[in-house]
């Protein structure tokens, strides 16, 4: 996994991309899905270690779209 990450980081710098920034707006966007999901269950009073997979799923599938 450590050879792989290593030649995207090298790829991507051949190509023009900052990775550290790429990653950061990843995680970002990551964030704002997860946290997304947070609050749909909130909403219906449900703990999201109480929630199935299938729900958060689509939770995750619905705030794609939003994104």
């Amino acid at each position: 996994m450590g050879d792989l990450l290593f030649s995207l980081v090298n790829y991507s710098r051949f190509i023009g991309i900052k990775s550290a920034n790429a990653l950061r707006r990843t995680n970002e966007k990551f964030t704002k899905l997860f946290q997304n999901i947070e609050n749909e269950l909130a909403k219906k009073d449900t703990k999201i270690y109480d929630a199935s997979l299938e729900e958060m799923d689509k939770h995750w599938e619905d705030s794609k779209n939003q994104f």
